[in-house]
């Protein structure tokens, strides 16, 4: 029974041994399967990662000497203005070529901005014996068309391009020694999907007899962001120093244009002189100026240049400076004018105008005679009523001496009575809703500065504030000259300041 007992028990062992040998070496089989095929995974991946790093420890390579060229490029005698030409260079040794040239868009116009070597692609006899210089003043003279030349074509197509040999392409059949030129490659340089600039490539410089390769288009490839980089630097770099030039002309055309405005305000006899101008731009197309044509008489000027900024204020320094010659050699308020614009015109032949107000203060007979070019209404308050004043006149410097005439009108000046000249710049302020302050606005606050000020300065700030307060940005230059009649006497008055 035992003996049985056992038989039977090595049997079924004997036949579970034998059915765990044909399932485990199968899925040991898989098992080694599977591993060998997880190895070359990871080795394929591995590969992969290490050509990767490879690429992109040459790329931090290649950014590195970018920048270390860059860097010397700026401390080189041509300094920013070279660093194109630099870039050039680099790309020329990074690439194996003979020569390169970087194409831009500025002004309109895709032209030629860094070079180095000898570039064929350009329509000279003998580009070899350019200078550097020379052969970028050809570049810049030669506007790149598109659909015209090679150049041209990349600007259509805006795909990069390898020419094994440029004797065989139609395309460079304008250029000089074709059959000398070799291979050429270029790549466009595009931002937002728009063409900004061109790298071209000539010559093989590693071996001259072949063509470029492909892996060197793919490295002038990724050299073109190095290039688009620095263009945009040279371009910020230009930008800054031409605004820096802005605001140094515009501070020395300030410091000119203050220097011409009177230092001092007149006592004239019992009359007492101020003003005020306020600047809309950096510098002011608004000027006033006291002209002294003898003991008794004082001129008066308040002028507005058209337009605003320098060209404006260049028009108010040249009719000052004509204001102050005609002085010398006055007559009549009327005959000032027309010499005046007689001036203007012949400097200006037409193409710019000034408006101007003109007072003759006679202290003597306390008289006023206001004559004005194209100038905003004269206004007085006199015994506490406004009376606006709107001789003829046309505008100086638009027309000749025969075409021109201005009419002039006097009135007396009783202590108390206070003249107001201003620029169009206060009336045509303007509010959120596009309202003009206008004339009616201008008088009421005049009016009211009048009946309860005694100080010429406050009624110029009471004026100027009301305008202020009413208009959303100031756009143009305003201007306020305030002629006021003490009632002190004259005599005196000269002694005292005289």
């Amino acid at each position: 029974m035992t003996a049985e007992f056992c038989g039977v028990i090595c049997a079924a062992g004997a036949g579970s041994a034998s059915r765990f040998v044909h399932v485990a070496i199968p899925l040991l089989l898989l098992l080694l399967v599977a591993a060998a095929v997880t190895l070359r995974l990871l080795s394929h991946r591995t590969a992969r990662l290490l050509k990767e790093l490879k690429d992109e420890k040459q790329a931090r390579g290649e950014l590195a000497s970018f920048l270390s060229r860059f860097a010397s490029g700026l401390r080189g005698d041509e300094g920013f203005e070279g660093l194109m030409h630099t870039t050039a260079l680099n790309v020329a040794e990074k690439i194996d070529a003979k020569s390169v040239c970087i194409y831009e868009f500025r002004n309109e116009e895709f032209t030629g901005a860094g070079v180095c070597g000898s570039y064929p692609l350009i329509h000279a006899t003998a580009p070899q014996l350019l200078t550097r210089r020379q052969l970028l003043e050809v570049l810049l003279r030669e506007k790149i068309v598109a659909g015209i030349g090679f150049p041209g074509s990349i600007l259509v197509s805006k795909q990069p391009e390898l020419i094994p040999d440029a004797a065989a392409d139609p395309r460079f059949g304008g250029y000089a020694n074709v059959g000398s030129i070799g291979s050429v490659m270029a790549v466009p340089m595009l931002r937002d999907g728009m063409i900004t600039g061109i790298v071209c490539a000539c010559g093989n410089r590693a071996r001259s007899a072949h063509a470029f390769s492909l892996q060197q288009l793919e490295r002038l490839r990724r050299l073109s962001s190095e290039i688009m980089m620095v263009q945009d630097l040279v371009r910020v770099y230009f930008e800054i120093s031409r605004r820096d030039r802005i605001d140094q002309e515009l501070e020395f055309a300030r410091h000119i244009q203050t220097s011409l405005l009177p230092a001092a305000f007149p006592r004239w006899g019992s009359f007492s002189v101020d003003a005020r101008t306020r600047s809309a731009k950096e510098v002011n197309g608004d000027y006033y100026d006291f002209v002294r044509i003898d003991d008794d008489r004082l001129l008066i000027v308040i002028g507005d240049a058209c337009g605003k900024g320098v060209p404006a204020s260049m028009l108010t320094a040249m009719t000052r400076s004509f204001a102050n010659a005609l002085g010398d050699s006055f007559t009549t308020l009327t005959a000032f004018l027309r010499d005046l614009n007689r001036k203007l015109f012949s400097d200006t032949g037409g193409d710019r105008f000034i408006t101007v107000g003109c007072c003759l203060l006679n202290r003597k007979a306390s008289l006023l005679e206001f004559g004005r070019a194209g100038h905003t209404n004269l206004v007085t308050f006199v015994h506490n009523h406004i009376r606006v004043i709107s001789p003829d006149g046309n505008a100086l410097g638009i027309l000749p001496d025969e075409f021109v005439a201005f009419e002039t009108l006097c009135i007396s000046l009783d202590p108390g009575s206070t003249v107001m000249m201003y620029t169009d710049g206060l009336t045509e302020a303007t509010n959120a809703l596009d309202e003009e302050f206008g004339e009616k606005r201008l008088l009421e606050a005049f009016s009211k500065s009048c009946a309860e000020r005694t100080e010429s300065a406050e009624i110029i700030d009471d004026v100027m504030n009301a305008v202020s307060s009413f208009e959303r940005e100031q756009s143009d230059d305003q201007t306020v000259v305030l002629i006021r009649q003490t009632g002190g006497d004259p005599d005196r008055e000269e002694q005292n300041h005289g």
